[in-house]
């Protein structure tokens, strides 16, 4: 459940409820999402149906998350780079304005010209989710890409909406609605984190939006972007830390509410956002939305007069032909024009496959649809869109089939792509300083920041060990002692430095990771002379801390790389956000190891060396 495959399977399945509603009682169907749902106070009274309430109101916060994932991919994606937004700005430009030239083509002469924006916005959370589920095996460089390409289309669908398809438009609340978001980035600026004092501002932005007569959507786009995204920073931690400890020792109500504050303070708001909503976005809010339009009544009478209709040919032309076209042909033609220094994040048959799946078209679509049209064209274009959808997800399938049984080497050049990869970690690995084990020459090294006292890198540390029967692997240890929460952590550390110096960093580091409930000094004492260290020498190193420097110097990069907490890793020089887990950590070696074997060939072929 906690997949972009399960929510999309659980949109997919209110899709087929409405279908079959629609098609068993189609009175009761549209009679049910007809009913009118007020909010009265004295005199002032808002009313609308229930499909608007859904439609308008809580996609609101849908649209609020499609502005958390584009903000945190600008603040800590790919797209940190701003360099590599120029590819899918064209991409996701490209591809709105072809599918749209397609429809206009096929309606130029007809009724339905003014459908245009129905046929131009993917729906991102669904194309993701399909992607998983068609997609056996698709890279997350595939994910990377989609995304980042497809943020581009949700902004510029939405104002869209917000020009095109909204009428009769109100220059005063729409004036005030500029004044109240700017007081939201001024409560920013000034550093406010509380939701309480946001939330009447965001629900007046909204209102405010809908008395425009501009869809208040666009409010919920507006304030996901404005939602920084970062990692804790680890002096932050170290506060939050100490606020518990106080707690701990005295556990009235006031410390507790304060440690509680400061814990939430660490995350970014982009993180608390996203984990508020996420969830109710994707499990209930969409698929609700979908049940509420995707119902249309089917018959034999329908489909031919629908098939032929101009509506439907044209919105299905632009998302399965016009879609493709426009990112395969514009992710060429920006890599050509800039001879290779500007190219996709992922391999042509990722970008192929991210071309067909953008085929699916949901909720802006529906959205333009019930503002466009009305009564028998309103239901040819919601066949339009869903016929997309399935054509576009069999198209995304036989992709992948295809590139599955290409031979391996072809395989991943064609899923990874050679652009090169963002590093995130700073200082890069330095084998006279740092501590290695594994093969010098490995194509994979994987770093660990980690704190000999961190019940997390104990458990962390036999999925290692696997790894490193890996013989094209190897493994650094950068120290992190947290010392806020971990008081042995640091002499720890320092005692595999002492022995270090002695020549026996690595048998310390393994005896510290199994024996983590006992580091006390005279311990640590043990342990040297356990593995026949200079006993004198390893104490007087412990007692006049001489190693740390060294540790202090890991715990810089660590600052300098962004971590924060243990075990962080970084894989190739770039930080893994996911579990670490054996599968987990397996499968981005595996593709770390796919992508330096595709930069050495591609190195080599550049230099036009011996095998090019």
């Amino acid at each position: 459940m906690a997949t972009e495959s399960g929510s999309a399977g659980v949109l997919v399945g209110a899709i087929v409820a409405a279908l079959v509603w629609a098609n068993v009682d189609a009175d009761g169907y549209e009679r049910a999402w007809s009913t009118e749902l007020a909010l009265k106070v004295g005199s002032w009274a808002l009313a609308s149906d229930l499909r608007t309430w859904v439609n308008s109101g809580l996609m609101t916060l849908f649209f609020l998350v499609v502005g958390l994932e584009a903000r945190r991919e600008l603040d800590l994606g790919d797209l940190r780079d701003r360099r590599r937004f120029l590819l899918p700005l064209a991409a996701g430009v490209a591809g709105m304005v072809l599918p749209v030239g397609v429809y206009l083509a096929i309606n130029f002469a007809g009724g339905g010209a003014h459908g245009w924006g129905v046929a131009m916005s993917t729906d991102t959370a669904l194309a993701l989710g399909l992607l998983a589920l068609v997609g056996k095996g698709v890279p997350e460089q595939a994910r990377v890409f989609l995304l980042t390409v497809f943020v581009v289309d949700d902004l510029v669908a939405l104002i869209v909406i917000a020009v095109a398809y909204s009428e009769h438009i109100a220059v005063m609340p729409l004036l005030l609605a500029v004044a109240v978001f700017g007081v939201l980035l001024g409560l920013r600026a000034l550093g406010v984190r509380s939701g309480v004092l946001y939330a009447p501002f965001c629900l007046l932005l909204w209102y405010l939006m809908l008395r425009s007569g501009v869809d208040p959507v666009v409010a919920g786009l507006a304030i996901g972007l404005t939602a920084t995204a970062y990692t804790p920073a680890r002096g932050a931690l170290e506060a939050a830390s100490g606020l518990f400890k106080l707690f701990r020792e005295q556990p009235t109500p006031e410390l507790a509410r304060s440690a509680s504050i400061g814990l939430t303070r660490t995350l970014s708001p982009n993180d608390r956002l996203q984990r508020m909503y996420h969830p109710w976005t994707s499990y209930l809010i969409v698929p609700l939305f979908g049940l509420a339009n995707a119902g249309i009544p089917i018959d034999a009478t329908f489909l031919a007069r629908a098939f032929t209709s101009p509506i439907t040919l044209g919105v299905l032309a632009g998302y399965v032909v016009g879609k493709p076209i426009a990112v395969v042909g514009t992710s060429w033609a920006v890599t050509r024009l800039s001879k290779g220094r500007i190219r996709p994040g992922a391999g042509w048959a990722a970008v192929l496959g991210s071309g067909t799946i953008a085929g699916i078209g949901f909720t802006v679509s529906l959205l333009i649809a019930n503002l466009a049209f009305t009564g028998d064209e309103l239901a040819e274009a919601k066949l339009g869109v869903l016929a997309s959808a399935v054509i576009a997800s069999l198209l995304t399938f036989v992709v992948y089939r295809m590139t599955a049984r290409l031979p391996k080497h072809k395989r991943a050049r064609a899923l990874l792509g050679d652009a090169e990869v963002l590093v995130d970690l700073i200082p890069p690995v330095d084998v006279s300083v740092d501590h290695v084990r594994g093969a010098a020459d490995a194509s994979v090294t994987v770093v660990e920041y980690g704190d000999f006292q961190c019940p997390y890198c104990g458990q962390a540390e036999p999925v290692v060990r696997e790894l490193l029967s890996d013989t094209d692997l190897r493994y650094v240890w950068r120290h992190l002692p947290l010392t806020d929460v971990h008081p042995q952590a640091q002499l720890a550390a320092e005692a595999a430095e002492a022995a270090a110096a002695q020549g026996a960093f690595w048998p310390m580091h393994d005896l510290l990771l199994d024996h983590q409930d006992e580091l006390k000094p005279m311990a640590l004492v043990d342990y040297a002379e356990r593995l026949g260290l200079d006993r004198e020498q390893f104490h007087e190193d412990l007692r006049r801390h001489q190693h740390a420097a060294r540790i202090d110097q890991d715990v810089e990069s660590a600052d300098l790389s962004g971590v924060s907490g243990t075990p962080t890793f970084f894989i190739n020089g770039q930080r893994h956000y996911g579990a670490y887990d054996l599968a987990t950590l397996t499968e981005a070696v595996k593709v770390a190891r796919a992508r330096a074997l595709i930069g050495r060939s591609t190195h080599t072929r550049s230099r036009g060396l011996p095998g090019s």
